[in-house]
């Protein structure tokens, strides 16, 4: 593949001659963002020639081991391809070095310089090529829930909310939507704005969410799927960053207390054709929408069972899926309603959206997207039906059926026709191979609460 052209990697050091450093930036198969660092003076050939990182980046688990029944390791000789720069997003980051340090993120190619199978971005790319030969392209907007946590452990040596820094009291209560505890954080959330407009990240809202420490930050609605995801992968190590600059830790763990309310990604998509018309919305205004977006439901629908291993992928997902936490256990829909599992909003029609619940904040941005848009293609390729919307609360009106068993989750993905062909069943086979390694990984350790419950007493 020919070599991108330098001038935004030349403007850019010209704009910024005190960035001494530049981290090359490549989200792995679990949303981990991996890399190198390279000094100012070697940004240019990394820009134009690309950057050596092993296929294995992707066969890497949460640990940073890798697992070798993916195939990407020393079975295939754990070769090197070249990563490319993604234009727009060379970018400082404030919270670094005073300032002194940027990042770029990249994607990988194969020996041939065509897509790597196993990159997520890749990944979603070809299932955007779908919706591009149907002349339709999704809209969407990500929501992101993070926990503060203080970054000194409690008398357990367990995580704790953090202290306000404004009152010196630790956080103890919900305070759903409170302004106050915003403006208890202010400088905090300050400083993530400041940093993200620095970077173009297209911040929308922020609001308290309802956990002590708990707050959402989301995403404003863009017409560029794979850009959307990169913000979203961004703003999570931005997040990080400048939490650590303020002396907490931010965590995007789906479950991090047991008792509270986990941490969610939220997903709202539309379809605009080619003349700009947005198909789910009714040309006669009907709140209940068309056939179109009825279709889409239907495909999110019946593909949810299988796609729970990659809207929960790992250990901690799986303890989200509780009652009573405004988190969906079945697959269901429903019109302006925030207990079942896809969400109709209301509001004015040419807004006229899906809104999908399931996937916790762990999940990779890619692979959630690209998820939901084969899940919606495969509604739409086969003219499917859902069930009627549910009325009322859904928790009352459906048994939890969405399977809150790593091990189950990762047979349905395995077993779906559709997901294969929508993702490919190479990328499938490394995808489960490294969740599969990581979960026989995870039940060779034995946690304190089995010490406590059962050493003495079985």
């Amino acid at each position: 593949m020919s070599s991108l052209s330098a001038d935004e990697a030349s403007n850019f050091l010209e704009q910024h001659p005190d960035i001494t450093s530049i981290d090359l930036l490549i989200s792995d198969l679990n949303g981990i963002v991996r890399g190198k660092r390279v000094p100012r003076n070697n940004l240019l050939k990394a820009w134009t020639d690309g950057i050596n990182l092993p296929a294995s980046v992707f066969a890497l688990d949460t640990l940073g081991n890798t697992v070798e029944e993916t195939g990407l390791g020393l079975e295939s000789g754990d070769g090197d391809r070249v990563c490319r720069a993604i234009p727009g997003t060379l970018m400082p980051t404030p919270w670094l070095r005073n300032g002194q340090h940027a990042q770029l993120l990249m994607h990988m190619e194969d020996s041939d310089g065509s897509p790597f199978f196993a990159d997520p971005r890749q990944v979603l790319s070809r299932v955007l090529k779908r919706m591009t030969q149907r002349s339709l392209t999704p809209v969407v907007a990500l929501e992101l829930e993070f926990y503060l946590v203080d970054r000194k452990r409690n008398e357990r040596g367990m995580i704790q909310p953090p202290c306000s820094p404004s009152s010196g009291e630790r956080a103890t209560q919900s305070q759903l939507y409170s302004i106050n505890e915003l403006d208890e954080y202010a400088d905090f959330l300050e400083d993530i704005q400041n940093a993200a407009e620095i970077q173009n990240l297209p911040l929308d809202t922020t609001l308290k969410e309802c956990a002590p420490g708990q707050f959402e930050i989301n995403l404003i609605h863009c017409d560029d799927v794979l850009a959307a995801c990169d913000s979203a992968v961004l703003l999570k190590r931005l997040i990080k960053g400048v939490a650590l600059n303020h002396g907490f830790e931010a965590t995007f763990m789906a479950k991090p207390y047991g008792k509270e309310a986990g941490n969610g990604t939220h997903v709202h998509i539309s379809l605009v054709d080619a003349n700009g018309h947005n198909v789910f919305a009714a040309e006669d205004g009907d709140v209940l929408g068309t056939e179109t977006l009825k279709q889409a439901v239907a495909g999110l629908l019946e593909l949810m069972p299988a796609s729970m291993a990659l809207f929960a992928p790992n250990l901690n997902s799986y303890r989200r899926f509780q009652p009573g936490l405004y988190v969906p256990m079945s697959p269901n829909w429903g019109y302006d309603n925030r207990s079942v599992a896809i969400r109709i909003p209301s509001g004015p029609n040419e807004a006229r959206r899906i809104e999908h619940r399931v996937a916790g904040a762990d999940v990779n941005p890619y692979l959630l997207l690209a998820t939901l848009l084969a899940s919606i293609d495969h509604g739409l390729t086969q003219e499917l039906t859902p069930d009627k919307a549910v009325i009322g609360n859904a928790y009352d009106q459906y048994e939890p059926s969405l399977t809150n068993s790593w091990a189950t989750a990762l047979d349905l993905l395995a077993e779906s026709q559709p997901l294969a062909k929508a993702l490919g069943n190479d990328f499938l086979h490394v995808f489960i191979a490294n969740r599969r390694a990581e979960r026989d990984l995870a039940m060779q350790e034995v946690s304190q609460l089995e010490y406590d419950w059962y050493m003495r007493h079985v």
